[in-house]
C-alpha cells in the first residue's frame, strides 16, 4: 500500500492510503475521493517527503507463519467515540476507509508487530498489512522506524 499527502480544489491537505498509484489515479479520476474536511472531490496529490526502503523485500510468504484468520475486531460505536457523536460524512469515509484497508492488505491479528518488523528488515513480502497492536507495541515500531497508523474501525457500512 502506498499513502499520499492529497489536497483538495479549497486547498485542504489530508492524507490517504492507496493500493497503488493506479489505484489513486483511478479513484481520482473516477472522483472517489473525497475532502474529510469539506467532501469536495476535486482532490491531486500534493508535495510529500519520499519514503525510503531501509532493507529489500523478499518474495513469497514464509512457510512457517500461519494464515491468521478474521475475527471481527473490536467496533467502537459513534456514540462511544471521544470527540461526541461521529458526523456522518466522517463515518462514511472511514467506512469507505475500512472497506479499502480489507480489500487490499493483510490481515494478520495479534501478531501485526511481528510482522510488520518482518517486512521492515526484508523477512518478510513487503506488503500492506493490518491487524491489532497495543499502544507500546506500536510505540516500539515507530521507535525502530516502523512506519504505523492507527484507525478508528467503525461498523461495515453495509
Amino acid at each position: 500500500m502506498i499513502r499520499y499527502n492529497l489536497r483538495c480544489g479549497q486547498a485542504h491537505e489530508f492524507d490517504s492510503w492507496f493500493k497503488d498509484s493506479a489505484a489513486f489515479d483511478k479513484m481520482a479520476a473516477a472522483r472517489l475521493i473525497d475532502c474529510p474536511v469539506c467532501g469536495d472531490s476535486q482532490v491531486a496529490k500534493a508535495l510529500m517527503t519520499p519514503a525510503v526502503a531501509k532493507a529489500p523485500g523478499v518474495k513469497g510468504r514464509p512457510e512457517n507463519l500461519p494464515v491468521p484468520t478474521k475475527p471481527e475486531p473490536e467496533i467502537i460505536p459513534p456514540s462511544r467515540a471521544a470527540a461526541g457523536p461521529m458526523p456522518a460524512q466522517l463515518l462514511a469515509l472511514l467506512q469507505r476507509l475500512r472497506s479499502e484497508v480489507e480489500k487490499n492488505a493483510d490481515y494478520v491479528g495479534r501478531g501485526f508487530a511481528e510482522e510488520a518488523r518482518k517486512i521492515h528488515h526484508g523477512e518478510a513480502e513487503a506488503r500492506g498489512i493490518y491487524g491489532e497492536a497495543s499502544d507500546e507495541e506500536a510505540e516500539a515500531l515507530r521507535e525502530e522506524g516502523i512506519e504505523v497508523a492507527r484507525i478508528p474501525w467503525v461498523p461495515r457500512a453495509d
